[in-house]
């Protein structure tokens, strides 16, 4: 977990959803996990049919977003300048021609290249591709009329224990990574 601190700012990694026909499922849902041990209250969230605030219960976390988008755009732009200026080193010592007849000029272009793509990485990490697995079928939810229990573990254990807990009640489950 120390080294994800590295890219991400996010209290909660993970998003466990599931998604059921009426309040009374639903509540009685986040009633279980509620009770699962270390799971605080904050961390589940019910989200009602026609919600207009359903994508803060999915992604309640705004600052930790930010967090996450200044840590993982930095740190990426870090490691692609290192990860360019080895190249460089790699390449000017193998006598690579075009290193050795523009040393300055290469280091340059190359040290952009790495900062470009440690940029372009971030972002990917930014924007969290994965968390669709969950906003979907929520979004879905909340247009159909349909409700949704959504829960933000801390850690792999309190994952593990949610989706077998919203597994349980025999509706499909739906999770980030």
């Amino acid at each position: 977990m120390g080294m994800l601190k590295l890219f991400f700012g996010e209290r909660s990694l993970s998003k466990v959803a599931a998604v059921y026909p009426s309040e009374a499922a639903a509540q009685s849902a986040a009633r279980q996990v509620t009770e699962l041990p270390d799971i605080e209250g904050r961390q589940v969230q019910v989200v009602r049919p026609f919600d207009p605030e359903w994508g803060r219960r999915v992604e309640p976390e705004g600052i930790g977003i930010w967090r996450t988008a200044v840590r993982a755009h930095v740190t990426c732009t870090i490691a692609g300048l290192a990860v360019a200026f080895l190249a460089y080193t790699g390449l000017w010592a193998a006598g690579a021609t075009a290193i050795l007849s523009t040393p300055a000029m290469s280091l340059v272009a190359m040290l952009l290249f790495g900062t470009m793509f440690g940029l372009m990485v971030g972002g990917l990490i930014t924007i969290r591709p994965d968390h669709d697995a969950v906003v979907a079928p929520v979004r879905e939810a909340v247009q159909d009329g349909r409700w949704s229990v959504v829960v933000h573990p801390s850690s792999r254990s309190q994952l593990a224990d949610t989706t077998r807990t919203l597994g349980q009640t025999g509706v499909p489950i739906f999770q980030t990574l």
